[in-house]
C-alpha cells in the first residue's frame, strides 16, 4: 500500500504542463535519434544528456528516460521499413518485419513492433513497481563491502555469462578499468597517469567516453559501409491499429514468455541482445508452423520486441537499486544521476523516495505517450531516412562535438570524445563488447573506493567479503558466475559419463 501510496504521489508530481512538455519533447527527440543512422537509445541519450544539466533531477530524468523509450520505438522503423537495425537488438525484428514490409503489410509490422514494445516495457515497470519496496526494506544494510561484492558481481557476470570472446570481455574491462584509474585518488589524493598534463587531472569523463565510443564510431562505421538507404512508405490507419489489437488474444502465450525473458534478461546482464534472439528463437521452436518464420510472420515481430524493450526497461531496475546498471543506456543514466548529485543503490529508495516513484510513474506515462505519438507519427519520421547520409552525418558530429564541450567547457574534451570515437571503431572491427568497457569506465572509480575502504575498516582481512550472509552470498555468487563456463562445461561432461551407466 505504501507503494501504491508513492506512486499516486509521484503521478500528481509529473502532472504539470511542464512535466508533460518535456516528455513530449523527449520523445519526439527521442523518436528522431532511434530513426537516423549511425544513433540509437545509448548514443541519443549520451548526446542529449547535456541539455538536462540545468533542470532539476525528476524533470531531466522524465525528459531523459523519454528519449530512451522514444528511441526504443524509433528503431523499429528502420528495422522494418528499411531493414536496417536500428540497435543490435533489432536484428531479429528484421527477420519478419522487413518481409511483411515487402507484402505491402508495413503498417501491419509497426503496429506489431510499437504495441508488443509497450507492453513488454509496461510489464518490466510493473516489476520494477512490486520490487522496489523489497529493495528498500534491506537498504540500509549496504556497506563498502556490500558494495563492492555487488560491482564484483557485475564484472563476473559479464565475464562468466556473456555472449561474446571471454578473452575479449576481459581486454575491454581492463581498459576501462584502467582508464577510469586516471586522474586524482579519492582515498589518497594522489595524482595517477596524468603524465604532467592539467587536463587529466579530473580523470576521463564518462560522458565524454561515451559520446566518442557509440555516436562518433557509429558515423565512422557507417560512412565506410556507405549506406544506401531505400525503403518501404508507411502509413497507419487507425482500422490496421485495430485489426492487429484485435489479434493480440491469439499470441499471447509469446506476449508472456517474452515479457519474462525480457525481465529476467535485464535483471541480469544477459542485456536486450539476447533476450531478442531468444524470444525469438523460443517463438518459432513452440509454433506450429515453423516454416512461416523469416517470410513476414507477425508472430516474429512481436516476440523479439516484447522482449527487446521488457529487458531495456527492467535493467533500470538494478541501475536504480544497486547503483549497478544492465545496460549501456542505463549506464549512461547512471552517469547522469551522479552528476545531479543523485548516487544510485539501494539508499536512494530511502533517501530520495520522491524522486524515484516520480520516475517510475515517468514510465508509465511516458510509453502510453509514446505508443500514440509514434503511431500518428510514422510517415514524418520515416521520411528522415529520405534525407542523404552526407548531409546528416555532419550535424551528428557537430551535435556531438556540442555536447563533449558543454560539459566541462573544455576544448579538450572535443579532442578526447574524437579520440574515444577511433578507440570505439576498432573495438567494433575487431569484435571487442564496449559494453564491459562502459561499465568499467563509469564503475572503476567507485568499486576501486569500496575495495579499499573495506581493506582499511577490516585491515587488510579479505575475509570481510565473507563476514555476514549478505555479502558472503553475494561474493560467492561472484566466483560462481566468473567460472561458470567451466563449471558447466564440467557438469555437462559428468552428465554425459553417467548416461552410459545408467543405460
Amino acid at each position: 500500500m505504501e507503494a501504491l501510496g508513492l506512486l499516486m504521489h509521484g503521478f500528481a508530481v509529473l502532472l504539470t504542463w511542464k512535466t508533460l512538455l518535456l516528455m513530449m519533447l523527449g520523445l519526439v527527440l527521442g523518436i528522431f535519434v532511434g530513426v537516423l543512422p549511425g544513433l540509437g537509445g545509448p548514443n541519443g541519450v549520451a548526446i542529449l544528456l547535456p541539455l538536462t544539466f540545468t533542470m532539476d533531477p525528476t524533470s531531466a530524468i522524465v525528459m531523459l528516460s523519454c528519449i530512451y523509450w522514444g528511441a526504443l520505438f524509433g528503431g523499429a522503423i528502420t528495422s522494418i521499413l528499411f531493414n536496417i537495425p536500428g540497435e543490435a537488438w533489432s536484428v531479429a525484428t528484421t527477420f519478419d518485419g522487413y518481409p511483411m514490409a515487402q507484402q505491402g503489410r508495413a503498417a501491419e509490422a509497426l503496429t506489431a513492433a510499437f504495441t508488443s514494445s509497450f507492453i513488454g516495457s509496461l510489464v518490466a515497470v510493473m516489476l520494477i513497481t512490486f520490487l522496489a519496496p523489497m529493495i528498500s526494506s534491506f537498504a540500509l544494510k549496504f556497506g563498502p563491502p556490500e558494495f563492492f561484492a555487488v560491482y564484483l558481481l557485475t564484472f563476473c557476470s559479464f565475464v562468466g555469462l556473456g555472449r561474446e570472446a571471454k578473452h575479449k570481455t576481459v581486454i575491454s574491462m581492463s581498459l576501462g578499468l584502467l582508464l577510469a584509474g586516471i586522474g586524482m585518488d579519492t582515498v589518497s589524493g594522489q595524482l595517477r597517469m596524468t603524465f604532467g598534463s592539467a587536463e587529466l587531472l579530473r580523470g576521463v569523463n564518462f560522458l565524454v567516453a561515451v559520446i566518442g565510443l557509440f555516436g562518433i564510431s557509429e558515423i565512422l562505421l557507417t560512412m565506410e559501409e556507405r549506406l544506401a538507404l531505400r525503403g518501404h512508405a508507411a502509413g497507419i490507419s487507425l482500422r490496421v491499429v485495430l485489426s492487429v489489437w484485435k489479434d493480440l488474444p491469439k499470441y499471447w502465450v509469446t506476449l508472456f514468455r517474452s515479457s519474462f525473458i525480457g525481465c529476467w534478461l535485464g535483471i541480469t546482464p544477459g542485456g536486450a541482445i539476447a533476450a531478442s534472439f531468444m524470444g525469438y528463437n523460443l517463438a518459432k521452436r513452440f509454433s506450429k508452423d515453423q516454416d512461416s518464420f523469416g517470410k513476414g510472420r507477425i508472430e516474429g515481430v512481436f516476440a523479439p520486441e516484447t522482449a527487446a524493450h521488457a529487458s531495456g526497461t527492467a535493467a533500470l531496475l538494478p541501475m536504480l537499486a544497486l547503483g549497478i546498471p544492465g545496460s549501456g543506456t542505463a549506464a549512461i543514466l547512471l552517469g547522469g544521476l551522479m552528476v545531479w548529485g543523485l548516487n544510485p543503490g539501494p539508499l536512494l529508495f530511502v533517501e530520495h523516495k520522491d524522486f524515484v516513484w516520480g520516475l517510475i510513474a515517468s514510465m508509465y506515462l511516458g510509453n502510453v505517450v509514446g505508443l500514440v505519438l509514434v503511431l500518428t507519427t510514422v510517415p514524418i519520421f520515416a521520411s528522415i531516412l529520405r534525407v542523404p547520409f552526407a548531409a546528416v552525418a555532419p550535424m551528428i558530429v557537430v551535435s556531438c562535438a556540442i555536447g563533449a564541450y558543454a560539459i566541462q567547457n573544455a576544448m579538450f574534451d572535443i579532442w578526447l570524445m574524437l579520440g574515444f570515437g577511433v578507440v570505439g571503431y576498432a573495438f567494433k572491427k575487431i569484435g571487442i563488447p564496449l559494453a564491459p568497457f562502459t561499465l568499467a569506465l563509469v564503475l572503476g572509480n567507485r568499486a576501486e573506493d569500496a575495495f579499499r575502504l573495506s581493506m582499511i575498516g577490516s585491515g587488510g582481512d579479505m575475509k570481510v567479503f565473507w563476514s555476514n550472509g549478505l555479502v558472503g552470498s553475494i561474493t560467492t555468487l561472484a566466483i560462481v558466475l566468473l567460472f561458470w563456463p567451466v563449471i558447466d562445461k564440467a557438469f555437462g561432461s559428468v552428465t554425459r559419463m553417467l548416461r552410459p551407466a545408467k543405460a
